[in-house]
């Protein structure tokens, strides 16, 4: 995997990626939410972290069975298809394993906490990895391989 022909996928696609996966669980996970705590609900998330059990489960439970998901079944979420793009393991280029998928998703809080500098990495890094990307032994690749 580590060959000079190998590509891998820029920072700029990536950021459209995530654009488009963002705007798509937006439009999956916000109905459910204003149809239990009515559109008070955004008055009552600059309250506290979390408004209630349902909203703990649509915002945090439910993104993680949608986008591990998504990685096991395509190798990429939506907004990965759409750039036509694919995750796969940075030795074999092959399936990651669930468990790179895993450590894949909680690198994700680890890439964001100091000021998503991890999502930033893509954008330095050689093979465009970030940090969730290095901690899973994963890169994100064009479909055209």
């Amino acid at each position: 995997m580590n060959t000079p022909t190998t590509s891998f996928t820029g920072f700029w696609k990536r950021v459209g990626a995530t654009i488009i996966d963002s705007i798509l669980l937006c439009l999956v996970l916000y109905p459910p939410l204003i149809a239990i705590y009515g559109w008070s609900y955004f008055d009552l998330v600059e309250i506290g972290f979390v408004a209630g059990p349902a909203d703990f489960i649509i915002l945090w439970i439910i993104p993680i069975f949608i986008i591990i998901g998504f990685w096991i079944w395509r190798q990429a979420t939506p907004g990965k298809m759409a750039i036509k793009a694919r995750i796969v393991d940075a030795k074999t280029g092959e399936k990651p394993t669930n468990k790179q998928w895993v450590i894949r998703y909680v690198g994700y809080f680890i890439s964001a906490i100091p000021l998503g500098l991890g999502f930033f990495w893509v954008a330095f890094d050689k093979r465009k990895q970030g940090w969730h990307d290095k901690l899973a032994g994963t890169v994100v690749v064009p479909i055209t391989q």
